[in-house]
């Protein structure tokens, strides 16, 4: 606590010297205008705008308490120096007590207008200098453009993003920065801006400057000027790699746990060929004369046993390109694979296929989203229900786009109606011990990547119970853009 008392003391004094150098320049201040009104002729036909002038003065850079002793001095110099008899505070003339009280009255006016214009200017350029600092130490990439394009701003985030610094950027087209396959795609921005509307959130890839490629997720807003007028645009772009990676682990996962709930089911379809093989090689060994009639049976089992191996293969296999893609005999390959658990809850299924059409996809993860949903309608309903499914050509969107919609309805328990906001989020899942909550998370994000759309309906009351999901896929548009 002593320690204390000296730097507080210290405060004080310094406190009080400010004071005094306040109140000492107001002074000054009137002593000035005094000084250039004698000195100068032409000036001392204006007496009032000098003193004027040294309270607006006062008042922008040392406060209201000085430009008011600033108005008392100049009013005391008015009326000593400037007004007959001179060197006395007796006024001789009504009109120049007048002259003094609108005096007076000004100066204090103005001395406050302009003590507020100066707190308004220092609040708004304090705010200006936290906004500037928010911007420059921002984790994000903060940018802005000119109409035609040319980055004028380049804060630290935009360093660290896209490995360039400010004086290599500023002054370059914005369009560097997008691979050349995104070129249209930044130059429909830079159009849509101009007209006025901004873009929102969404994903895309982006170029360093090494040349390697970062997903990154991109807004972008028209900067305007006090008229309205666009000046400009400004972009905000954040790193995404982390948290694609770990979406893709999860996905990775869900797969893999896919793959393994096929395993009971594999394992019974190919135990029965097997078991067939075996009988035959027993049968033509003892039976010479019909062994070429057995062996040839026995290598259709066993290519009944490498067909459901090289479907199997299809849930794990990584496929990085598009590919046509037959929706219905991937549906029926899911059918088949997982035949024995349909077959042992009696289900019935009914298929409904108008047509034969291609789409262009990814066949790996076009099998695992029909398995997901052909998994959870079988988990789903009781013994002896039925499955219809549909596959047809369909349209979709404002656009029209052509394309396939397949449907899958089940007579199953069905979802309750405060349960179907949230079934597409991840982990969460409505079959107690048993479910991951990643599967139709895992779904949606196939279909989006495809460009299509995903619906869901059910009922979980009343005499007709079930759950419908219509899913559509574009014939060609692997999205390449996320909103």
């Amino acid at each position: 606590m002593p320690a204390t008392v000296p730097i507080v003391e210290n405060l004080r004094v310094l406190h009080r010297h400010t004071s005094l150098m306040r109140y000492g320049a107001a002074v000054v201040a009137a002593w000035l205008a005094l000084s250039l009104w004698s000195l100068l002729p032409l000036l001392q036909r204006h007496p009032f705008e000098l003193f004027l002038a040294a309270v607006v003065v006062t008042a922008r850079f040392f406060g209201l308490g000085p430009a008011l002793t600033c108005s008392l001095v100049s009013a005391a110099c008015l009326d000593l120096l400037v007004f007959p008899p001179r060197f006395s505070f007796a006024l001789s003339a009504r009109e120049d007590v007048e002259r003094l009280v609108v005096f007076l009255a000004l100066s204090v006016l103005v001395g406050t207008l302009s003590r507020q214009k100066t707190l308004a200017e220092l609040r708004a350029d304090r705010t200006m200098r936290e906004m500037a600092a928010i911007v420059e130490c921002s984790d994000d990439a903060i940018f802005s453009t000119s109409p035609d394009g040319i980055i004028t701003s380049w804060n630290r985030g935009a360093e660290r993003l896209y490995g360039y610094r400010a004086e290599e950027a500023v002054g370059v087209p914005v369009r560097m920065l997008a691979p050349p396959e995104k070129q249209e795609e930044a130059e429909g921005n830079r159009q849509a801006l101009n007209r006025g509307g901004p873009v929102g959130w969404y994903e895309t890839e982006r170029m360093r400057k090494d040349g390697s490629r970062v997903p990154v997720l991109l807004t972008v807003s028209p900067l305007r000027n006090p008229k309205g007028e666009i000046v400009g645009a400004w972009a905000i772009a954040r790193d995404i790699s982390a948290q694609r990676h770990s979406e893709e682990a999860v996905r990775r996962s869900e797969k893999l746990a896919t793959a393994g709930r096929l395993a009971a089911s594999i394992a019974h379809e190919i135990n029965n060929p097997l078991e067939a093989v075996l009988n035959l090689l027993y049968l033509a060994r003892n039976d010479p004369r019909q062994s070429e009639y057995y062996l040839t049976m026995a290598e259709e089992e066993v290519g009944r046993v490498a067909r459901l191996a090289q479907q199997t293969l299809g849930f794990v296999r990584d496929t990085s390109s598009l590919a046509p893609l037959d929706p219905a005999r991937i549906m029926d390959e899911i059918l088949q694979l997982y035949s024995g658990k349909l077959e042992s809850k009696k289900i019935r299924v009914i298929r409904r296929y108008r047509g034969q059409f291609q789409i262009s996809g990814y066949s790996a993860e076009v099998r695992q989203l029909l398995a997901n949903l052909l998994v959870n309608a079988v988990d789903a309903m009781e013994d002896g229900g039925s499955l219809r499914i549909r596959v047809a050509e369909s349209r979709q969107g404002p656009d029209r786009r052509s394309g396939v919609r397949l449907t899958l309805a089940d007579n199953g328990s069905g979802i309750p109606r405060e349960n179907l906001r949230r079934l597409f989020e991840p982990f969460y899942t409505t079959k107690q011990e048993t479910g991951t909550g990643l599967g139709l998370w895992v779904s949606r994000g196939i279909v989006e990547k495809h460009g299509g759309s995903i619906r869901v309906r059910s009922r979980s009351e009343g005499r007709y119970r079930g759950t419908v999901f219509s899913i559509f896929l574009p014939n060609s548009g692997v999205a390449t853009r996320v909103a």
